[in-house]
């Protein structure tokens, strides 16, 4: 059986037909062409799919397609019909299989990716000019490359090369790549793109972005040394990966209460916290979103940052340091009053300050409580048992040691064990040092941070907003959290290899673009992106060549696979998406 014996069974097996569609030309003659289609429902609305053109009705091979017709009815073991004695057989030597590359889970991306109009942002952007390549292509391969299998440009050319197979795009060099990201964040570029992305998927989602929740984090890079100059991008500063030792890039990113990421950015490596609300600020003002309330975690909430938010009509929800001796901190968590609950594991009490139009929340976590609590309790119980050894040891070897200078020593030794317990991570917090130079156990503090167990203090300037959508709404930061989380691990944006700032740029750049994919997919499906991208994985495009051509045809969908399109409203890949005839 030759690969069109296979494409016509499949027409029978799926309802696929011959068509005609006409065209007329000025001169009034009328052009008829012939085009194999199937019927397909689109919001319970029948239309018809076009799968192949096979040219002009009047230019058409109509004794190939009879043998073509006598071919399947061999396979079918059913008579020829009226073909002409000299009729070849079109079948030749049978079928190989001569490819096979997956194609369910790039399609689904490529669907998402037009859906959100990010290919026509990209357009846009890259206005008319002209290129060898299509660079809107090589930048979706990029971004499904992050978003399937993670690995360097280089890799990532061969890979939409040889083992995926992406509409629109036949091959790309690691040299396309780098140009391509070249063009993503030259000029406005990057800002573009993300604003016309945020209000396509806003207006496709049905977004409530009246709420806006801001964070960061860091990634490092692979060398010992900064870069030398005061406009130098890979700097060392305070890591968030624990990777104090080399030099890393800051990276802030905003995501709506779904979960959606809308926007990134990205800054030297010792770029403070506090400095960078006011840039964030006027990026997302300069969208004109109307009013906007932005979430943001304790690093950020300084008095001159959370007055920046409120210029322009703004306003913010910010976690408030509580262990910082600030006396209006300190006044807040001194008052008394009653719990309002708001879930099994939340409660939150709203206390007016007089002097002051912000509103304070205390959020209280019963469970949370009970596990600091215990955590303390170990923490001090093993600190009594340390205390108690050195002391011990210090008073035996004080009657075992004859001369002073195994005293000496020994006492060297004791002070050693001290110092490490004092400068302990999670245990020096629990001490003090008495005037004779004895470490003791800080029962005040002990006692003071009891009354802090499972609480956290939040602020906001939202006249209107109740206390209750204060505390879930701060709750949603985990969002931006969890957005950090899956880009570091399943899309692996660190360790970042790149040197040049405008490459380290892009790169962050197709990490979002990703992760916005991935989180779109999650929200439509309920499920999570490993599950979707194992399911669809699963989906191949097949090449089929006989000696008189080639075709490629798409696995059968499975329930699962099937209810993965329609739920994020894609059209699945088509079954037969090729046919050239030898």
């Amino acid at each position: 059986m030759s690969c069109l014996i296979a494409l016509w069974i499949s027409a029978r097996l799926v309802g696929m037909y011959l068509r005609t569609t006409q065209r007329r030309n000025r001169d009034g003659t009328v052009v008829r062409y012939v085009q194999l289609a199937h019927n397909r429902r689109v919001d319970g609305v029948t239309q018809a799919q076009v799968l192949l053109n096979l040219g002009r009705e009047d230019q058409l091979d109509r004794d190939g397609l009879r043998r073509l017709v006598s071919s399947i009815n061999r396979y079918l073991g059913e008579a020829d019909a009226g073909l002409p004695a000299d009729a070849t057989p079109l079948v030749g030597d049978g079928l190989r299989v001569t490819g096979s590359r997956p194609v369910g889970t790039v399609h689904l991306l490529d669907g998402l990716w037009r859906a959100l109009d990010v290919d026509a942002a990209l357009r846009k952007v890259l206005g008319s000019r002209r290129f060898t390549t299509n660079v809107e292509r090589v930048l979706f391969a990029l971004v499904a490359n992050r978003a399937i299998d993670p690995m360097s440009k280089l890799s990532a050319a061969e890979w939409a090369t040889c083992d995926v197979a992406i509409d629109g795009l036949e091959a790309m060099d690691e040299d396309q790549a780098y140009r391509a990201m070249d063009l993503l964040v030259e000029a406005d570029a990057q800002a573009e793109v993300q604003e016309a992305v945020f209000f396509a998927v806003a207006d496709l989602l049905n977004l409530e972005v009246d709420l806006l929740l801001f964070d960061t984090t860091s990634t490092y890079f692979e060398r010992d040394t900064e870069e030398d100059g005061d406009e130098a991008f890979r700097r060392y500063g305070h890591s968030k990966d624990h990777r104090d030792d080399l030099p890393q890039v800051v990276i802030g990113l905003a995501v709506t209460k779904e979960g959606i990421p809308v926007r990134v950015w990205c800054w030297p490596g010792n770029t403070n916290d506090q400095a960078i609300l006011p840039e964030v600020k006027d990026d997302i003002r300069s969208w004109r979103l109307g009013r906007i309330i932005t979430v943001v975690d304790r690093g950020f909430s300084s008095a001159d940052n959370l007055a920046y938010l409120r210029r322009g009509g703004g306003h913010f929800i910010a976690g408030m340091r509580m262990r910082d001796g600030n006396p209006l901190t300190s006044q807040v968590l001194s008052r008394q009053g009653r719990y309002q609950q708001v879930r099994d594991n939340l409660r939150v009490k709203e206390i007016a300050v007089e002097g002051t139009d912000v509103r304070f929340i205390i959020c209280h976590n019963p469970e949370q409580a009970e596990r600091d609590r215990t955590r303390r309790e170990d923490a001090i119980t093993r600190l009594e048992a340390e205390l108690e050894r050195i002391k011990q040891a210090r008073e035996r070897d004080r009657t075992k040691n004859a001369n002073n200078k195994a005293k000496q020593q020994a006492e060297a030794a004791h002070l050693k064990a001290e110092c490490a317990l004092r400068d302990h991570r999670s245990l020096g917090r629990w001490l003090r040092q008495s005037p004779s130079g004895r470490l003791l156990i800080d029962r005040a503090k002990i006692k003071a941070e009891a009354r802090l167990d499972g609480k956290y203090l939040l602020a906001t300037s939202d006249p209107h907003i109740s206390a209750e959508d204060t505390a879930l709404g701060y709750k949603n930061l985990l969002e931006a959290e969890r957005g950090f989380r899956d880009m570091k691990s399943a899309l692996l944006l660190r360790p970042v290899f790149h040197r040049l700032e405008h490459r380290i740029r892009a790169h962050v750049l197709l990490c979002w673009l990703a992760l916005l994919l991935v989180r779109v997919a999650e929200r439509r499906t309920g499920t999570t992106w490993r599950r979707i991208a194992t399911d669809l994985g699963r989906v191949h495009a097949v090449s089929l060549t006989g000696s008189v051509g080639t075709a490629v045809h798409t696995t059968p969908l499975t329930t699962a696979q099937a209810d993965v399109f329609r739920q994020c409203q894609v059209v699945p890949p088509a079954t037969i998406t090729a046919l050239d005839p030898g």
